[in-house]
């Protein structure tokens, strides 16, 4: 067996245990190719695993046109949480609708409005939820375990591909016609809201053009992290 395919079949194991031992749980999906690749594994094998993402308000309209791929492709509709708007609406008031080029505070706040918050309220109420990180896709993911114990939320947090690399992703999205978002064919292999991301340049950190402007050990939209720090709690 090949390294992919052993890499392959860990995964399905590691997601049909989840759906066994961790019901209900749920996926928190970015629409990007890591999530892409997880929501084709979810849906293919028919597992009991719910399937969400964070309509932010500032997402790319490539990124918001998977939702209609989505549905058309596995008749599946993934279900969105928003942020609050009057928390939104007083953000902007208060400091701009772009604030978040100010400061790293100014940042971290409009992402705990439009992504920590809803995040709180999409998790609610399961035993476990899954994410796309990899260890690969930047340094502040190199210690990245394949479950964590999530002290914040109070439950377990798993990432299925831990160990994948970018080859490992698109191999799987090339194999088996899975549909991606098509910012990742404009130089985009990170992508969150439209005004936090730019195309890299050959040879740069797969996230170097999320939050671009800031330095690389900031680079955490906070849905995993608690009190300033990565929830690296507990390896599981």
């Amino acid at each position: 067996m090949s390294d992919f395919a052993a890499r392959l079949a860990t995964t399905i194991n590691v997601l049909e245990k989840i759906a066994a031992d961790f019901s209900p749980a749920v996926f928190a999906s970015s629409l990007a190719a890591e999530d892409m690749v997880l929501t084709d594994l979810i849906l293919r094998h028919k597992l009991n695993i719910g399937i969400f993402s964070l309509e932010t308000g500032r997402l790319h309209k490539e990124t918001l046109s998977m939702l209609d791929r989505i549905k058309e492709t596995y008749a599946y509709e993934v279900k969105l949480y928003k942020p609050e708007a009057e928390a939104v609406n007083s953000y902007v008031q208060q400091h701009g609708l772009n604030a978040f080029y100010d400061s790293v505070e100014m940042r971290k706040e409009c992402c705990r409005i439009r992504k920590v918050e809803p995040l709180n309220r999409a998790l609610f109420g399961n035993k476990a939820w899954i994410t796309g990180q990899r260890r690969a896709q930047s340094t502040t993911r190199a210690e990245l375990a394949l479950q964590e114990d999530d002290v914040a939320h109070a439950m377990q947090k798993i990432n299925p591909l831990t160990d994948w690399s970018e080859d490992d992703v698109w191999h799987y999205i090339r194999s088996n016609n899975v549909p991606y978002n098509a910012l990742h064919d404009k130089g985009y292999p990170s992508i969150g809201c439209e005004p936090c991301t730019r195309a890299i340049q050959a040879g740069e950190d797969v996230r170097a053009g999320r939050w671009w402007w800031e330095n690389p050990e900031s680079k955490e939209c906070g849905l995993h992290v608690v009190d300033g720090k990565l929830i690296r709690i507990k390896s599981v």
